[in-house]
């Protein structure tokens, strides 16, 4: 067994954080030379060179740097599961739960986590980070994050999921827009539209591919990153959107403009809002009870969105 501890995996595994050595002793409370000999040790241990460290260029991680960082990230996680699973057993659970959140739902959804979990499970703590399924997946592949919120849409393999709540493409249009007073659209009568596109991860490539399976093309007016931007620029009667439903969403803008939500008919990009995390981890117990607290709440909080939308177009 390779004769490393604990707190040398803690050390290593914070170098891809820091882009010298000096900032790195700084944030671990270590002094750079005690610092420097700990990556030597486990650099003999392991027979390979894991970073280059040059005063001038700052620090580097070598390929197998990296791949040691990740690992260790996830054995240091597991090592604190381990702790805080064996005090769950025998009483209350306790801990640090590290969520990641899709960006463009996060607003509709954390909310009702974070305001009744306190109560459900009073030891346990969120760790919150927002981010695309860009910044969310690698974070979870390293380690950072327990599991994470996302759209199942154009996931690659290698995750355990479970699901939160079904979802699918609506319509977001101006009020006074002709198409606003059907029930629902169709996407051949949106192709010639003026669309705002909301441009992130997974998104963007979601919106060409459901105008693509029709024979269809998209006329992309602008792009946003931000989703408020987009129901912004929809409010002010520049063109429509195309979003994904979510629960707690108010069909008006930041600027309290009124839109118009309409169904996609027929159906289009119908997926579920799901919780995810790496094959080779096992979920500990706190961050189960999160995830299955997550999927109580929001599942009734979608489906209450979605009786309220029917009964608005009646």
């Amino acid at each position: 067994m390779p004769d490393f501890t604990l707190r040398q995996l803690e050390l290593f595994a914070a170098l891809p954080d820091h882009t010298t050595l000096s900032a790195a002793a700084a944030s671990l409370r270590i002094s750079e030379s005690a610092l420097s000999q700990a990556i030597t040790a486990l650099e003999k241990l392991v027979g390979e060179q894991l970073c280059v460290r040059r005063k001038a260029r700052g620090l580097q991680l070598t390929p197998a740097g990296v791949f040691f960082a990740q690992r260790a990230r996830l054995l240091l996680q597991q090592a604190d599961g381990l702790v805080h699973d064996l005090a769950g057993r025998t009483g209350e659970l306790k801990g640090p739960v590290r969520l990641g959140c899709f960006g463009s739902f996060a607003s509709n959804v954390l909310p009702a986590i974070l305001q009744g979990l306190p109560e459900a499970y009073p030891g346990i703590s969120i760790e919150v980070t927002i981010g695309t399924h860009d910044d969310l997946l690698p974070a979870l592949d390293a380690g950072l994050l327990d599991f994470a919120i996302v759209y199942d849409m154009l996931l690659p393999g290698g995750y355990s999921q479970r699901t939160i709540y079904a979802t699918e493409l609506e319509a977001v249009l101006p009020p006074g827009h002709p198409l606003a007073a059907q029930e629902s659209v169709d996407l051949a009568q949106l192709a010639a539209e003026p669309l705002i596109m909301y441009d992130t991860s997974p998104s963007t490539a979601n919106t060409y591919q459901v105008f693509a399976e029709r024979g269809l093309r998209p006329k992309v007016l602008t792009n946003m990153p931000q989703l408020v931007l987009v129901q912004a620029l929809v409010g002010r009667g520049l063109g429509y959107a195309l979003l994904m439903s979510r629960p707690n969403s108010p069909a008006v803008s930041l600027e309290g403009l009124p839109v118009a939500v309409r169904p996609i008919s027929p159906p289009a990009s119908r997926t579920s809002v799901v919780g995810i995390w790496p094959q080779e981890m096992r979920l500990s117990p706190r961050a189960q009870a999160v995830l299955g607290f997550a999927v109580e709440v929001l599942h009734g909080e979608a489906q209450r969105s979605q009786t309220a939308a029917a009964a608005a177009l009646e």
